[in-house]
Protein backbone atom coordinates (compact mmCIF):
# COMPACT_ATOMS: atom_id res chain seq x y z
CA UNK A 1 0.00 0.00 0.00
CA UNK A 2 1.29 2.97 -0.81
CA UNK A 3 1.98 6.28 1.05
CA UNK A 4 -1.06 8.17 -0.88
CA UNK A 5 -3.44 5.35 0.16
CA UNK A 6 -2.51 4.76 3.51
CA UNK A 7 -2.67 8.67 4.34
CA UNK A 8 -6.28 8.47 2.22
CA UNK A 9 -7.63 5.47 4.93
CA UNK A 10 -6.19 6.98 7.98
CA UNK A 11 -8.01 10.45 7.27
CA UNK A 12 -10.92 8.61 6.31
CA UNK A 13 -11.15 6.49 9.32
CA UNK A 14 -10.42 9.89 11.64
CA UNK A 15 -13.52 11.55 9.87
CA UNK A 16 -15.23 8.16 10.48
CA UNK A 17 -14.42 8.37 14.08
CA UNK A 18 -15.67 12.15 14.48
CA UNK A 19 -18.94 10.97 12.86
CA UNK A 20 -19.79 8.22 15.66
CA UNK A 21 -18.96 10.50 18.27
CA UNK A 22 -21.02 13.18 17.04
CA UNK A 23 -23.85 10.70 16.20
CA UNK A 24 -24.01 10.48 20.63
CA UNK A 25 -25.08 14.23 20.44
CA UNK A 26 -28.90 13.64 20.16
CA UNK A 27 -29.73 10.50 22.42
CA UNK A 28 -26.76 12.49 25.37
CA UNK A 29 -29.72 15.31 24.51
CA UNK A 30 -32.05 13.47 25.89
CA UNK A 31 -30.93 13.12 29.14
CA UNK A 32 -31.44 17.12 30.26
CA UNK A 33 -34.79 17.52 28.34
CA UNK A 34 -34.98 20.52 30.23
CA UNK A 35 -32.16 22.46 28.42
CA UNK A 36 -33.02 24.28 25.46
CA UNK A 37 -31.09 22.66 22.00
CA UNK A 38 -29.22 26.19 21.51
CA UNK A 39 -27.72 25.91 25.08
CA UNK A 40 -26.90 21.92 24.47
CA UNK A 41 -25.68 23.49 20.95
CA UNK A 42 -22.99 26.30 22.05
CA UNK A 43 -21.95 24.84 25.02
CA UNK A 44 -21.23 21.92 22.88
CA UNK A 45 -19.59 24.31 19.71
CA UNK A 46 -18.03 27.10 22.27
CA UNK A 47 -17.01 24.99 25.32
CA UNK A 48 -14.99 22.45 22.62
CA UNK A 49 -14.31 24.53 20.69
CA UNK A 50 -12.10 26.98 23.32
CA UNK A 51 -10.98 23.75 25.23
CA UNK A 52 -9.16 22.98 21.43
CA UNK A 53 -7.50 26.22 21.49
CA UNK A 54 -6.44 25.58 25.17
CA UNK A 55 -4.65 22.65 24.19
CA UNK A 56 -3.25 24.27 21.09
CA UNK A 57 -2.15 26.98 22.85
CA UNK A 58 1.58 26.85 22.69
CA UNK A 59 1.56 26.13 18.94
CA UNK A 60 -1.21 29.21 18.04
CA UNK A 61 1.64 31.07 19.87
CA UNK A 62 4.21 29.53 17.83
CA UNK A 63 2.50 30.35 14.50
CA UNK A 64 1.21 33.32 15.59
CA UNK A 65 2.80 35.34 12.41
CA UNK A 66 1.36 32.61 9.85
CA UNK A 67 -2.10 32.98 11.79
CA UNK A 68 -1.97 36.60 11.15
CA UNK A 69 -1.15 36.66 7.40
CA UNK A 70 -4.53 34.13 7.26
CA UNK A 71 -6.47 36.03 9.16
CA UNK A 72 -9.28 37.06 6.90
CA UNK A 73 -9.45 32.69 5.94
CA UNK A 74 -9.39 32.27 9.95
CA UNK A 75 -11.98 34.57 10.80
CA UNK A 76 -14.11 33.49 7.86
CA UNK A 77 -14.08 29.81 9.41
CA UNK A 78 -15.02 31.19 12.76
CA UNK A 79 -17.65 32.88 11.74
CA UNK A 80 -19.04 29.35 10.43
CA UNK A 81 -18.30 27.75 13.42
CA UNK A 82 -20.41 29.91 15.52
CA UNK A 83 -23.30 29.89 13.36
CA UNK A 84 -23.41 26.45 12.53
CA UNK A 85 -24.87 25.34 15.80
CA UNK A 86 -27.33 28.39 16.11
CA UNK A 87 -28.37 27.02 12.86
CA UNK A 88 -28.52 23.00 13.43
CA UNK A 89 -30.31 22.97 16.02
CA UNK A 90 -32.81 26.13 15.70
CA UNK A 91 -33.49 23.88 12.01
CA UNK A 92 -34.32 20.66 14.54
CA UNK A 93 -36.76 22.63 16.32
CA UNK A 94 -38.28 24.34 13.71
CA UNK A 95 -38.51 21.28 11.24
CA UNK A 96 -38.28 18.85 13.74
CA UNK A 97 -35.05 16.13 14.42
CA UNK A 98 -35.15 14.21 11.41
CA UNK A 99 -35.85 16.55 8.22
CA UNK A 100 -33.42 19.08 10.45
CA UNK A 101 -30.27 16.71 10.66
CA UNK A 102 -30.92 15.46 7.22
CA UNK A 103 -31.16 18.78 5.46
CA UNK A 104 -27.96 20.22 7.66
CA UNK A 105 -25.89 17.23 7.46
CA UNK A 106 -26.89 16.02 3.82
CA UNK A 107 -26.68 19.59 2.37
CA UNK A 108 -22.84 19.96 3.57
CA UNK A 109 -21.07 17.19 0.92
CA UNK A 110 -22.89 19.51 -2.18
CA UNK A 111 -21.61 22.77 -0.75
CA UNK A 112 -18.44 21.50 -0.29
CA UNK A 113 -18.18 20.46 -3.40
CA UNK A 114 -19.30 23.44 -4.61
CA UNK A 115 -16.61 25.95 -2.59
CA UNK A 116 -13.74 23.53 -3.96
CA UNK A 117 -15.36 23.87 -7.54
CA UNK A 118 -15.64 27.13 -7.24
CA UNK A 119 -12.35 29.01 -5.51
CA UNK A 120 -9.88 25.52 -6.02
CA UNK A 121 -11.17 24.42 -9.52
CA UNK A 122 -11.42 21.07 -7.62
CA UNK A 123 -12.43 18.64 -10.32
CA UNK A 124 -15.71 16.97 -9.34
CA UNK A 125 -15.70 13.07 -10.10
CA UNK A 126 -18.37 10.71 -11.29
CA UNK A 127 -17.40 7.98 -8.32
CA UNK A 128 -17.91 11.18 -5.74
CA UNK A 129 -21.30 12.33 -7.50
CA UNK A 130 -22.34 8.50 -7.19
CA UNK A 131 -21.34 8.42 -3.45
CA UNK A 132 -23.13 11.62 -2.38
CA UNK A 133 -26.19 10.63 -4.34
CA UNK A 134 -26.42 7.04 -2.49
CA UNK A 135 -25.53 8.97 0.84
CA UNK A 136 -28.59 11.55 0.35
CA UNK A 137 -30.72 9.47 -0.97
CA UNK A 138 -29.88 7.29 2.36
CA UNK A 139 -30.74 10.43 4.57
CA UNK A 140 -33.69 10.93 2.78
CA UNK A 141 -35.17 7.58 3.42
CA UNK A 142 -34.08 7.67 6.90
CA UNK A 143 -35.71 11.13 7.39
CA UNK A 144 -39.49 9.43 5.77
CA UNK A 145 -38.71 5.98 7.52
CA UNK A 146 -38.42 8.55 11.35
CA UNK A 147 -41.00 11.09 10.19
CA UNK A 148 -43.51 8.31 8.57
CA UNK A 149 -46.89 7.86 10.18
CA UNK A 150 -45.99 10.77 12.77
CA UNK A 151 -47.85 14.55 12.54
CA UNK A 152 -45.69 17.21 12.14
CA UNK A 153 -47.49 18.92 14.44
CA UNK A 154 -46.12 22.58 16.19
CA UNK A 155 -43.65 22.86 13.36
CA UNK A 156 -45.72 22.36 10.63
CA UNK A 157 -46.03 26.06 10.07
CA UNK A 158 -42.02 26.51 10.17
CA UNK A 159 -40.95 23.62 8.18
CA UNK A 160 -39.81 26.24 5.70
CA UNK A 161 -37.67 27.94 7.96
CA UNK A 162 -36.29 24.71 9.42
CA UNK A 163 -35.26 23.93 5.83
CA UNK A 164 -33.69 27.25 5.40
CA UNK A 165 -31.90 27.07 8.58
CA UNK A 166 -30.77 23.64 7.90
CA UNK A 167 -29.52 24.73 4.95
CA UNK A 168 -27.39 27.70 6.42
CA UNK A 169 -25.74 24.97 9.32
CA UNK A 170 -25.05 22.99 6.17
CA UNK A 171 -23.15 25.72 3.91
CA UNK A 172 -21.24 26.87 7.34
CA UNK A 173 -20.23 22.97 8.16
CA UNK A 174 -18.68 23.39 4.46
CA UNK A 175 -17.09 26.46 5.09
CA UNK A 176 -15.55 25.34 8.36
CA UNK A 177 -14.27 22.39 6.71
CA UNK A 178 -12.85 23.71 3.84
CA UNK A 179 -11.10 27.05 5.39
CA UNK A 180 -9.49 24.83 7.94
CA UNK A 181 -8.36 22.43 5.51
CA UNK A 182 -7.12 25.53 3.11
CA UNK A 183 -5.43 26.83 6.44
CA UNK A 184 -3.35 23.12 7.08
CA UNK A 185 -2.63 22.93 3.39
CA UNK A 186 -0.52 26.72 3.59
CA UNK A 187 1.65 24.95 5.93
CA UNK A 188 -0.20 25.65 9.38
CA UNK A 189 -0.51 22.26 12.16
CA UNK A 190 -3.83 20.77 11.72
CA UNK A 191 -4.30 21.21 15.57
CA UNK A 192 -3.28 25.08 15.20
CA UNK A 193 -5.92 25.46 12.54
CA UNK A 194 -8.93 23.60 14.16
CA UNK A 195 -7.77 24.83 17.31
CA UNK A 196 -7.55 28.75 16.10
CA UNK A 197 -10.90 28.33 14.22
CA UNK A 198 -12.68 27.09 16.58
CA UNK A 199 -11.22 28.81 19.43
CA UNK A 200 -12.22 32.77 18.08
CA UNK A 201 -15.53 31.02 17.33
CA UNK A 202 -16.13 29.40 20.58
CA UNK A 203 -15.34 32.95 22.19
CA UNK A 204 -17.74 34.53 19.85
CA UNK A 205 -20.88 31.90 21.04
CA UNK A 206 -20.36 32.66 24.79
CA UNK A 207 -22.69 35.82 24.70
CA UNK A 208 -25.08 33.03 23.44
CA UNK A 209 -24.19 30.25 26.23
CA UNK A 210 -24.28 33.54 28.95
CA UNK A 211 -27.82 34.25 27.89
CA UNK A 212 -29.26 30.47 27.01
CA UNK A 213 -27.16 28.75 29.56
CA UNK A 214 -28.24 28.85 32.85
CA UNK A 215 -30.53 25.24 32.90
CA UNK A 216 -27.25 23.99 32.61
CA UNK A 217 -26.01 24.66 35.81
CA UNK A 218 -29.61 23.17 37.40
CA UNK A 219 -28.52 20.08 38.22
CA UNK A 220 -25.68 18.36 37.87
CA UNK A 221 -27.30 15.83 35.92
CA UNK A 222 -27.46 18.49 33.01
CA UNK A 223 -23.94 20.01 33.94
CA UNK A 224 -22.59 16.56 32.83
CA UNK A 225 -24.67 16.43 29.63
CA UNK A 226 -22.99 20.04 28.93
CA UNK A 227 -19.34 18.81 29.99
CA UNK A 228 -20.19 15.20 28.12
CA UNK A 229 -20.95 17.13 24.43
CA UNK A 230 -17.84 19.50 25.47
CA UNK A 231 -15.16 16.95 25.83
CA UNK A 232 -16.17 14.02 23.93
CA UNK A 233 -18.43 14.91 20.51
CA UNK A 234 -16.83 18.32 20.06
CA UNK A 235 -13.57 18.17 21.59
CA UNK A 236 -12.42 14.76 20.43
CA UNK A 237 -14.69 14.35 17.59
CA UNK A 238 -13.11 17.35 16.23
CA UNK A 239 -9.79 16.87 16.87
CA UNK A 240 -10.11 13.50 14.66
CA UNK A 241 -12.07 15.47 11.93
CA UNK A 242 -8.76 17.59 11.70
CA UNK A 243 -6.66 15.18 11.72
CA UNK A 244 -8.74 13.49 8.91
CA UNK A 245 -9.08 16.77 6.86
CA UNK A 246 -5.47 16.96 6.75
CA UNK A 247 -5.09 13.94 4.68
CA UNK A 248 -8.74 14.05 2.53
CA UNK A 249 -10.50 17.07 0.68
CA UNK A 250 -13.44 18.61 2.62
CA UNK A 251 -15.95 17.69 -0.26
CA UNK A 252 -15.12 13.80 1.02
CA UNK A 253 -14.98 14.68 4.68
CA UNK A 254 -18.17 15.94 4.92
CA UNK A 255 -19.94 13.13 2.85
CA UNK A 256 -18.10 10.66 5.01
CA UNK A 257 -19.84 12.37 8.39
CA UNK A 258 -22.86 11.30 6.82
CA UNK A 259 -22.54 8.02 9.07
CA UNK A 260 -23.42 10.21 11.74
CA UNK A 261 -27.25 9.58 11.57
CA UNK A 262 -26.79 5.88 11.35
CA UNK A 263 -24.98 5.98 14.71
CA UNK A 264 -27.72 8.52 15.75
CA UNK A 265 -30.48 6.22 14.63
CA UNK A 266 -28.91 3.18 16.26
CA UNK A 267 -28.94 4.67 19.59
CA UNK A 268 -32.05 5.96 19.66
CA UNK A 269 -33.00 2.27 18.92
CA UNK A 270 -30.99 0.90 21.52
CA UNK A 271 -30.80 3.49 24.21
CA UNK A 272 -33.73 5.77 23.58
CA UNK A 273 -36.20 2.66 22.38
CA UNK A 274 -37.18 4.04 19.43
CA UNK A 275 -38.04 1.25 16.17
CA UNK A 276 -36.41 1.45 12.63
CA UNK A 277 -38.43 0.64 9.69
CA UNK A 278 -37.61 -0.96 6.87
CA UNK A 279 -37.58 1.67 5.26
CA UNK A 280 -35.10 3.40 7.56
CA UNK A 281 -32.75 0.03 7.11
CA UNK A 282 -32.74 0.91 3.17
CA UNK A 283 -31.15 4.28 4.19
CA UNK A 284 -28.58 2.95 6.70
CA UNK A 285 -27.71 0.44 3.31
CA UNK A 286 -27.77 3.37 1.16
CA UNK A 287 -24.99 4.99 3.12
CA UNK A 288 -22.91 2.47 4.19
CA UNK A 289 -22.93 2.22 -0.29
CA UNK A 290 -21.72 6.17 -0.05
CA UNK A 291 -18.71 5.33 3.01
CA UNK A 292 -17.51 2.46 0.39
CA UNK A 293 -17.70 4.66 -2.63
CA UNK A 294 -16.05 7.59 -1.67
CA UNK A 295 -13.53 6.08 0.77
CA UNK A 296 -12.40 2.66 -0.80
CA UNK A 297 -8.77 2.57 -1.91
CA UNK A 298 -9.58 -0.12 -4.77
CA UNK A 299 -10.24 1.03 -8.40
CA UNK A 300 -13.74 -0.42 -9.85
CA UNK A 301 -13.59 -3.22 -12.12
CA UNK A 302 -12.26 -1.76 -15.87
CA UNK A 303 -12.63 1.59 -14.88
CA UNK A 304 -8.83 2.14 -14.97
CA UNK A 305 -8.65 0.54 -18.14
CA UNK A 306 -11.13 2.85 -19.82
CA UNK A 307 -9.56 5.93 -18.53
CA UNK A 308 -6.20 4.71 -19.94
CA UNK A 309 -7.93 3.80 -23.25
CA UNK A 310 -9.79 7.37 -23.28
CA UNK A 311 -6.10 9.30 -22.03
CA UNK A 312 -4.20 7.43 -24.91
CA UNK A 313 -7.39 8.69 -27.57
CA UNK A 314 -7.01 12.32 -26.44
CA UNK A 315 -3.29 11.77 -27.06
CA UNK A 316 -3.06 10.24 -30.19
CA UNK A 317 -6.38 13.07 -31.20
CA UNK A 318 -5.52 15.81 -29.53
CA UNK A 319 -8.25 18.63 -29.96
CA UNK A 320 -7.64 21.84 -32.01
CA UNK A 321 -10.63 23.46 -30.82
Amino acid sequence: MNTTVRERLIGSLAVLIAAILWGTTGTAATFAPEVSAVAIGTVAMGGGGLLQALLAAKGIRQSQEQLRKQLPLLLWGAVAVAIYPLAFYASMRLAGVAIGTVVSIGSAPLFSALIEYCLEGLRITARWVLGAALGLAGMVLLCFAETAGHAVGSAGGHIVQGVLLGLVAGLTYALYSWTARLLMQRGIASRVSMGATFGIGGLLLMPVLFVAGAPLLASWNNAAVGLYMALVPMLLGYICFGHGLARVPASTATTITLFEPIVAAGLAMVVVGEKLTALGWMGIGLVIACLVSITAPVDWPGLKQIRQRVTATQREHPANE
